[in-house]
């Protein structure tokens, strides 16, 4: 889909081609601003695309020993903090420094969690919420895609 820039000024979205946006690249969740408009939509639910032989792929790793019940039960309340551009994966400001969280670890709302490198500039990633890691998806250095899972997080509730 083409979005038609008026000449000199920035790109200008409709609803229509937002939704269609989150619904093709299977997004819970897009927001877009241009100009002054914020448009943001959510999906209720973005059903996992299909693995390699059509089974549907889980970012979770859980043991067979639970029941698929007791474990959908059991991660249903944790948040997803995903990727918000495609760029490369950084868990520390430095190569030599302690990554910003470590599973286990207690954060806050606004917390830097990680750093996406995009076109060599450094995003901070912060928690939208607080709660504590559960699980950190992705190694260090690693590219990652828009909306690509990074961390399983439980939300103070």
């Amino acid at each position: 889909m083409a979005a038609r820039r008026p000449a000199g000024g920035p790109a200008r979205f409709t609803v229509d081609q937002v939704v269609e946006l989150a619904v093709r690249h299977n997004l819970a969740e897009l927001e877009v601003e241009t100009a002054g408009t914020r448009i943001r939509v959510v999906r209720e639910h973005a059903p996992a695309p299909p693995g390699p032989r059509g089974e549907a792929s889980s970012a979770i790793a859980t043991p067979l020993a639970q029941p698929a019940a007791d474990r959908a039960e059991s991660t249903a309340h944790l948040l997803t903090v995903e990727a918000p551009m495609v760029g490369t994966f950084y868990r520390a400001p430095k190569p030599d420094a302690p990554p910003f969280v470590n599973e286990g670890d207690a954060v806050k709302e606004g917390q830097v969690l990680c750093i996406v490198e995009a076109m060599k500039l450094m995003n901070e990633i912060e928690a939208s919420v607080a709660g504590r890691i559960v699980k950190v998806l992705v190694e260090n250095g690693q590219p990652v895609e828009f909306g690509q899972p990074l961390f399983l997080m439980d939300p103070l509730r």
